[in-house]
């Protein structure tokens, strides 16, 4: 296994924060709805696993370092992980399991079903998220993992659409997922890779 130091720094950032997001809930330090708290986190975790995952390729071009491309498909699981535990939130403690209150919630809230959608499209890449997909599907497989640029759009809008009101947060999701997406236009890709040889020679 390569890298594996920073494989494993990755895997207990992932696992750190919801563990002390537990920790807090568990000691009454979320205020008087933490389900809804540790919701809103795990969701906000996720985009920021995602912004993170997408930084992977244009540090790889810019630095010329392998160790970011080798783990880019965990963060890419982290980003599913952190979204099904953000699910896994509001069927419990918003929900409360109660089903027939769903078709109600999708009503009022629309958000959820950008969310939903979101959320399937990320089921699609993590469930291909392996060589045995690559192999299986071929020039496929590249066309199918595009589809984490709608994730993110989906993601962004769901966020814009929760808070309404006070975007700057929002807003600085959107400006980093608008230029991470704007590093990927190959021109501008070709550009970091040159800058990236440059700083090499320099060193």
């Amino acid at each position: 296994m390569r890298y594996p130091w920073f494989r494993l720094a990755i895997f207990i950032v992932g696992c750190v924060f919801p563990a002390w997001w537990l920790y807090e809930a568990a000691m009454n330090l979320l205020g008087p709805d933490p389900g809804k708290i540790m919701m809103d986190r795990l969701g906000l975790g996720a985009l920021t696993f995602l912004l993170v995952t997408l930084s992977m390729t244009p540090l790889q071009k810019l630095t010329g370092w392998s160790g970011w491309i080798v783990v880019r498909r965990q963060l890419g699981l982290w980003v599913f992980a952190y979204i099904v535990l953000h699910i896994l939130c509001y069927l419990f403690f918003i929900l409360g399991l109660d089903w027939g209150q769903l078709a109600v919630e999708l009503r009022k809230r629309p958000y959820i079903i950008v969310g939903a959608l979101g959320f399937l499209c990320l089921l699609a890449l993590a469930v291909t998220s392996n060589r045995y997909s690559q192999r299986r599907l071929g020039a496929r497989w590249k066309k199918l993992h595009r589809l984490v640029y709608l994730v993110l759009g989906l993601g962004l809008l769901h966020f814009l659409w929760i808070v309404r009101s006070d975007l700057r947060e929002w807003a600085v999701y959107a400006f980093i997922g608008t230029l991470l997406i704007v590093l990927r236009i190959p021109a501008v890709g070709r550009g970091l890779s040159r800058v990236g040889r440059k700083q090499g020679r320099a060193v």
